[in-house]
């Protein structure tokens, strides 16, 4: 009798590799880390080989694992496109989509809410942090879609708007001036103090978060001046249009992994038409 492997065994020894760790495939698969172990172990077993050495911390193909991953790779390709034909367009998912706070924040439920009307068995695995992180994920094919930032002059953006100044106009008459930022890396946080210092402006950082949304209510609060696009704003934070130097445009890029089935492409397809119109 021969010896069937199952796909989802396939799947994760070759996540294992595309990622460099257990924890990272874990995450891409989304099954725990001694789940992944015991699918390596019952591949190992079916195949009758080790396939992986441990040295140290870092895993390292045995040649009996590097011929199997180019077959594993053609596998769960044939695998994937015969699932995509039969099903005619039907949702397979989940999709996971990576998106920045101000994406998240405005987009999140009319994008997706639309997407879900197309596609009500949808399933949807969301992201949100920067633009950097997301991108990393992205590489490790743990992420499907991104919506993030880059520069203004960047060839793959969507839009493109200027940076802004907002908060209260009284703290412009201080010496020193307050400024309320994300934490690193944050494109705009880079933007507001290079700015600063190429105007020889002296200034402090008076509010330091993660969160956007608390980066919002410290503005409001008068704690601080910070630097964002108009695009997220929606009219929630006073804008400051003199006394303050001169901001670069910002860019919002969609970027995607390879090979998305229909029904996902149809998601990113959603989001770049979305953001077009900001």
């Amino acid at each position: 009798m021969p010896v069937n492997l199952p796909t989802n065994l396939l799947r994760s020894f070759v996540a294992i590799v595309d990622t460099g760790s257990m924890l990272n495939a874990s995450e891409q698969v989304f099954v725990t880390q001694s789940a992944l172990s015991l699918q390596i172990k019952r591949l190992e077993e079916l195949v009758q080989q080790t396939l992986f050495l441990r040295e140290g911390r870092r895993l390292s193909l045995t040649p009996a694992g590097d011929l199997l991953l180019d077959y594993a790779r053609r596998v769960l390709v044939l695998h994937d496109e015969a699932v995509a034909a039969v099903s005619a367009g039907q949702f397979a998912g989940p999709a996971r989509v990576g998106m920045v706070q101000d994406f998240a924040d405005t987009l999140l439920t009319g994008l997706l809410a639309s997407f879900a009307e197309l596609h009500p068995d949808a399933q949807i695995f969301a992201r949100v942090a920067g633009t950097a992180e997301l991108q990393t994920l992205l590489e490790r094919r743990q992420l499907d879609i991104l919506l993030g930032f880059s520069s203004g002059n960047d060839p793959n953006a969507i839009a493109v708007a200027p940076m802004q100044w907002y908060g209260n106009a009284d703290l412009l008459t201080r010496n020193v001036v307050p400024l309320a930022v994300l934490e690193k890396p944050c494109r705009f946080r880079e933007a507001a103090i290079r700015s600063l210092e190429d105007e020889g402006r002296p200034y402090r950082i008076t509010v330091e978060t993660p969160n956007l949304s608390t980066l919002r209510a410290a503005v409001k609060a008068g704690l601080g001046v910070t630097c964002r696009t108009h695009l997220f704003i929606n009219d929630s934070l006073p804008e400051l249009t003199a006394s303050l130097p001169p901001l670069p445009k910002v860019a919002c890029i969609i970027q995607t992994s390879d090979g998305l089935d229909a029904v996902t492409k149809r998601l990113a397809d959603l989001a770049r038409e979305t953001i077009s119109q900001l």
